[in-house]
């Protein structure tokens, strides 16, 4: 064989090789491709979802934007969590993503993470907490909740000694939201 023969014989073999790597390659990218994104989704394509009762897919859109910190997307996570929507049912879970969006200032989280405290889901029972956040929710919270929310908080008021209201009113006069980095 001639030493270009020899040459032709090896460039045959990398040219193989090239053929089957670019297979290899090709196969992994259609594997990993649907574990990328194409795009970032929005907290309106999460609620989009959420109210076709998609909560699988909300699930999906929300968790990485909640976990860069956006309030609206740790309230649904919070509320899916909570219901077992989407995700399995895990009152814990609820609780930290309500809380999280609830010390940005999110009303919602506040309001639910104040009834988790009333009834000691996912966080230990605690009427005083459950108070400061139903407090800080219905200050804040938009007229067509105002109502329902001053029901449920005076509600939960009920249960309290005046030193316990005393104490939940002056926890929520101290507080002040803080945003996530």
């Amino acid at each position: 064989m001639t030493s270009f023969g020899k040459c032709d014989s090896v460039r045959r073999r990398q040219a193989g090789l090239i053929r089957r790597a670019g297979w290899a390659v090709a196969l992994a990218v259609l594997v990993l491709l649907p574990a990328i994104p194409a795009r970032a989704q929005s907290v309106r394509q999460g609620v989009s979802a959420f109210q076709r009762q998609d909560y699988v897919v909300a699930s999906r859109i929300f968790i990485p934007l909640a976990e860069r910190g956006n309030a609206a997307a740790q309230t649904y996570l919070g509320f899916l969590f909570e219901t077992g929507r989407g995700v399995p049912q895990n009152y814990t879970e609820a609780a930290m993503w309500y809380r999280r969006a609830a010390e940005q200032g999110d009303t919602r989280a506040q309001y639910s993470l104040g009834l988790l405290y009333d009834r000691g889901f996912g966080v230990p029972q605690d009427i005083v907490e459950a108070s400061k956040w139903l407090n800080l929710s219905t200050a804040a919270a938009p007229p067509q909740a105002r109502e329902a929310r001053v029901r449920i908080r005076d509600a939960v008021t009920t249960k309290m000694t005046r030193g316990e209201i005393a104490q939940a009113r002056l926890r929520a006069l101290e507080w002040a939201p803080s945003r996530e980095h």
